[in-house]
């Protein structure tokens, strides 16, 4: 019964956010929600300013913040049971409050649902809120990395190379593919200061998710089977099923640049595979830590009520998590 009041209070929390207009959610404004949900539910908060991400290196955050009016965040919310001490689970949730597609802009219907491009930081944070009460004695990290994708002055544009945090270089393919860019900065982060037993991020990615599976399931990649299987079980408990993808190798080339460690989309007129090519881009910042990634770009979003899919935001993968959180 606990568990399915709290899934409900999670995933109602993660469409609020995700439905909340974005000429009221910025980057800012989400933070601030954040530091008051998570203070409430007993975590612990961190949040960085525009000044401290230069002053610690998430130059790929700031690179996709950098045509907006409104400064990028980074938040951590930390649960941390009595005096647990083992290495944590960090939970990543992509966190674009609004997505035009910067200078390699999107045509204008594909804009109409760009304020739920927040969801995977939302239901990070609705799932973060909710462990206490379900008395997960696990540590559990989760990290929000938040801005808006818009076109000024100061946007990045294709072609620039981004220094990630830690580091690693990326050659900019096209400033629409920004997802993994935030996403890198706070992986990177995970993988090189929180010394995480198991890394799972989560986000409307890329649009060859859904493609591949509609709105039905989500594509999931993982380094660990053993991980994998466990949250692939627990998601298929909660009504949320993943389908298995493929690290292709043979794919790795299609993300070699002559200016930079890594270009982070693959070549200009490919043969698709984005939503692949995305997770190997990704997989580049897991600094080999057990790692899955979850593509909800499909499953993340929806134009009518069906089922657990209802109209607008989602919060698809709330439940999951949640259910193989307290079963970890």
């Amino acid at each position: 019964m606990r568990l399915g009041t709290e899934c409900a209070r999670a995933a109602q929390t993660a469409r609020a956010l995700a439905n909340t207009p974005s000429n009221v959610k910025n980057p800012p404004w989400l933070a601030n929600q954040a530091r008051a949900i998570g203070r409430a539910a007993g975590l612990r908060v961190t949040v960085w300013d525009e000044k401290a991400l230069a002053r610690d290196g998430f130059g790929g955050i700031l690179a996709v913040g950098s045509g907006s009016v409104h400064e990028a965040r980074l938040v951590m919310l930390e649960h941390r049971p009595g005096a647990a001490t083992e290495p944590p689970i960090v939970l990543v949730g992509k966190g674009i409050t609004f997505d035009t597609g910067g200078l390699n802009v999107k045509p204008a219907a594909g804009m109409l649902m760009m304020k739920t491009d927040m969801s995977g930081s939302a239901i990070v944070l609705g799932v973060m809120a909710g462990l206490k009460a379900l008395g997960v004695r696990r540590r559990v990290i989760g990290l929000l990395p938040l801005a808006e994708n818009a076109m000024g002055a100061a946007s990045y544009r294709p072609g620039d190379v981004v220094t990630h945090y830690g580091g690693t270089t990326a050659e900019i393919g096209n400033t629409d593919a920004e997802g993994r860019i935030v996403l890198a900065d706070a992986l990177a982060y995970a993988a090189a200061e929180l010394d995480p037993a198991a890394l799972v991020d989560i986000a409307t990615l890329t649009g060859h998710a859904r493609i591949a599976l509609a709105s039905a399931m989500a594509p999931s990649y993982g380094t660990d089977d053993a991980l994998h299987t466990r949250i692939r079980d627990a998601f298929a408990a909660a009504g949320e099923p993943l389908w298995p993808m493929p690290l292709v190798e043979d794919y790795r080339s299609s993300l070699e640049s002559d200016v930079a460690d890594l270009s982070h989309i693959g070549p200009i007129g490919g043969q698709g595979a984005g939503s692949i090519l995305a997770a190997l881009f990704l997989r580049e910042f897991t600094g080999g830590r057990p790692w899955v990634h979850l593509d909800i770009a499909g499953t993340g979003r929806s134009e009518s009520d069906t089922g657990f899919l209802a109209k607008g935001a989602t919060g698809y993968g709330t439940r999951g998590l949640l259910r193989w959180l307290v079963e970890e």
